[in-house]
């Protein structure tokens, strides 16, 4: 039985960001008026079909589908059916896409919409939940995987510059100092005297992952030291540096596959 959506209405909005902007709505009917807006719109449909004119055509946007509207492209929107449509999308400023693509034009999808999973992938990343603001890092991350998603998605250059060995052995090592708090990107570059971007790029080149995942993957290993030494769940995420217990069984279940509960009861066999 198809899910029956609500007929009122209504919007949500995350407090925004930096340069990011993200909410959720669901229109009835008529959504708006055909605007521009000089930022990039990208979301995902999350139930009904999404209509709207873009470029010369009629669009339809289903779930699963990503939609990337291009700065000052004039667009509007409405139910393709009579169930109305629920989506998430984000506004992204262009200048921050092209600080990390590092001067490379914009990435454009001709047709504003892509079937391509990378992108529905990186997209999802920062719009999978409005009311838990993501980690400074994480969000980061996310959005340099969604301005490489786009890049190639689009057919982009594929340029590849050098790395800077010592500048992200720097970062790394700060990294493990400062486990117990929050991180970001800015505090990695600023230590290791090179630009957040290019640090990113020859982070993942050189040890094969994100900052904030080894981030989280050091905190994980913290955690299950901690447990094993007798802490609480509710303790050891805490000290582990994670929000509160919910934040690190989430990431533990991620990573490893099952509960943090489950994997202490497997250690005591």
């Amino acid at each position: 039985m198809a899910k029956q959506l609500p007929r009122n209405d209504w919007f949500h909005r995350a407090p925004d960001v930096g340069g990011l902007q993200r909410f959720e709505a669901f229109f009835a009917g008529h959504g708006y008026d055909l605007h521009r807006h000089d930022t990039y719109a990208i979301g995902h449909t999350l139930a009904g079909v999404q209509s709207f004119q873009y470029r010369g055509g009629r669009r339809h946007s289903l779930p699963g589908t990503t939609i990337v509207l291009h700065p000052d492209e004039a667009h509007d929107g409405e139910a393709g059916t009579e169930s109305g449509f629920q989506y998430r999308m984000m506004y992204i400023e262009p200048a921050l896409i092209q600080q990390i693509l590092g001067g490379q034009p914009l990435p454009f999808i001709k047709t504003g919409l892509s079937n391509d999973p990378r992108l529905f992938a990186a997209t999802g990343a920062l719009l999978r939940s409005l009311d838990c603001p993501l980690d400074p890092l994480e969000e980061q991350d996310a959005l340099f995987d969604l301005a490489q998603a786009l890049s190639t998605v689009s057919g982009g250059p594929t340029k590849r510059s050098g790395f800077d060995y010592v500048a992200a052995q720097r970062a790394r090592e700060y990294i493990h100092s400062a486990l117990d708090r929050t991180v970001t990107l800015d505090e990695l570059a600023q230590h290791s005297g090179r630009d957040r971007w290019s640090l990113s790029r020859d982070f993942r080149l050189l040890f094969g992952t994100s900052p904030y995942r080894y981030l989280t993957m050091r905190r994980l290993d913290m955690v299950r030291a901690l447990l094993i030494q007798g802490q609480t769940l509710v303790s050891a995420a805490l000290i582990a540096g994670f929000t509160d217990q919910s934040h690190m069984t989430r990431q533990f279940s991620k990573t490893y596959g099952l509960s943090p509960a489950r994997w202490m009861n497997m250690q005591r066999r």
